[in-house]
């Protein structure tokens, strides 16, 4: 009997963490620089979110639809390194991550929110995109289909 409480407990305990490790999984970086870093360690292409979290409708959508779904944190863990570039209205930010988010935007030519910039490991921009009404599987293979083709649109 001892044996099957343990086993409960367990499964329970498994059950609890199964959120906590999508999220984990969708490792979000918002340091570009150690985003750069790691994308050249590991020869993997950047994603940069350029977002407005807290109050962009479209935005919000993609994060829900796509961004924290676990078909995207499994592709993304193998083959992203993942930058949260976020411009939120009320939630607070340091000077240099707000000086950061604006070069970056600036650099990359941002209009609107949100706005996807896909970089090689080296940082050259590669493409950009954004929402699409879709699911995350269909966006997985919409940014496989960038990536392959190392064009956008």
């Amino acid at each position: 009997m001892r044996y099957a409480v343990t086993l409960i407990q367990a499964l329970v305990l498994v059950m609890l963490m199964l959120p906590f490790t999508v999220w984990a999984e969708a490792n979000w970086m918002e340091n570009y620089q150690q985003a750069l870093f790691v994308a050249k360690d590991q020869g993997k292409p950047l994603l940069l979110d350029f977002t407005g979290s807290d109050w962009c409708h479209w935005c919000i959508k993609l994060e829900k639809e796509v961004f924290s779904q676990p078909e995207f944190a499994d592709y993304a863990a193998g083959n992203l390194v993942l930058v949260r570039v976020d411009f939120p209205k009320w939630q607070e930010q340091s000077e240099e991550l707000v000086e950061q988010n604006e070069d970056l935007a600036r650099k990359f030519r941002v209009r609107g929110f949100p706005t996807v910039v896909l970089l090689d490991p080296d940082g050259n921009k590669i493409a950009t995109t954004g929402y699409q009404e879709s699911d995350a599987a269909a966006y997985v293979e919409h940014l496989k289909r960038i990536l392959a083709g190392r064009t956008g649109h």
